[in-house]
């Protein structure tokens, strides 16, 4: 049964945000394909509302998302709930702003005069002096990235953000933004923002390993149920109020076309055996999920999406789950995958 705001929920788990001294939830909540978008500003409301009684204090948005209207109506809630600033970590990226003028030439990418104007327009549409996080949406191979990592140092400097970062970004290019920021004198990246599930684990565990130790870097990790295939919600076909569903959303209409449904039922046929062991666990699927990305000490955030406040109280649970998994029970879960990277001797 899923858990609600009655139940008796666990305490949240807070994490440095990598080598800084900013703590976030160990849960978060983020606003890709859901707010602003499919989910009314009702059910957004509701959903923030839930994530905060649960104790995440972290939220992330990005300028693309919903052409903005993410950004505007999470700005609402803040206001409608009258939440402390100081107790909230707020998180927005940048990179795709075509939507927000004319121009598109420089309303696209990592200039100096995106980033600045970027980043005020985001402001201005979630009624706030500034973020606590600002993320590169994406690299952008045709801006130097000395150009790069001054505009982000610049935006910290007037105290419009405080910590900023990458999103799907290579190691390489994490690690060239700081050797920049240390020649320079300025700050580099602190966290990476990148897709991070049982499906799809390279890039954590393997291309990012030496980032860990050389600059701390710190992961802020979405998709954790990878579009709800790893809740088990699609073990027995494709809900019309699930997210795949949503076939006039453009990413969905082009997952599609880029996955045949042969290949979505093999997967889905291989997830579907992981229910057992959310059984064992007395959980959900979407929870045994949540709880494997939280077990990787490196993730300092995963960031959940729901569409109803029912499924940000269930999964809570990821909270005290994670610590219930043995070394017996991962090897389950890689042996039902088989998709472990070959160079991982070991679990973080």
């Amino acid at each position: 049964m899923a858990a609600t705001k009655s139940d008796d929920l666990p305490e949240m788990e807070y994490r440095f945000l990598g080598r800084s001294g900013l703590k976030v939830s160990a849960l978060s909540l983020g606003g890709w394909l859901t707010y602003g978008g499919h989910i009314d500003e009702e059910g957004t409301f509701g959903c923030m509302k839930a994530a905060y009684d649960i104790g995440c204090n972290f939220f992330d948005c990005a300028e693309v998302y919903a052409d903005g209207e993410s950004e505007r109506v999470m700005g609402k809630a803040i206001k409608k709930y009258g939440w402390k600033r100081n107790d909230l970590v707020i998180s927005t990226k940048i990179y795709w702003g075509h939507k927000f003028g004319s121009n598109r030439a420089n309303n696209v990418g990592l200039s100096r005069k995106h980033i600045i104007e970027g980043l005020d327009a985001a402001l201005e549409r979630l009624q706030l002096d500034y973020v606590d996080l600002i993320y590169a949406h994406r690299p952008d191979r045709q801006t130097p990235m000395e150009e790069i990592v001054r505009a982000f140092n610049h935006v910290i400097n007037q105290g419009k953000a405080f910590y900023w970062g990458t999103s799907e970004w290579s190691a390489d290019e994490i690690a060239q933004a700081w050797r920049y920021a240390d020649k320079l004198g300025l700050v580099g990246p602190v966290m990476e923002q990148p897709e991070y599930s049982m499906l799809k684990r390279e890039k954590v565990e393997l291309e990012f390993a030496h980032l860990y130790r050389e600059v701390g870097l710190g992961l802020t990790t979405f998709s954790p149920l990878r579009l709800g295939i790893l809740s088990g919600k699609y073990n027995d076909g494709i809900p019309e109020d699930s997210r795949l569903a949503q076939t006039q959303v453009e990413f969905i209409a082009g997952l599609w076309k880029r996955t045949g449904k042969d290949e979505f039922a093999a997967t889905v046929a291989q997830v579907a055996k992981l229910k057992p062991i959310a059984d064992k666990l007395g959980v959900s699927q979407s929870v045994l999920a949540l709880s494997w990305v939280l077990h990787n000490q490196n993730v300092s955030s995963a960031i959940m999406g729901a569409s109803k406040p029912a499924q940000v109280f269930e999964n809570a649970q990821a909270i005290v789950t994670y610590k219930k998994l043995t070394p017996e029970i991962l090897a389950e879960i890689d042996t039902i995958l088989n998709n472990k990277p070959p160079a991982i001797t070991e679990r973080f």
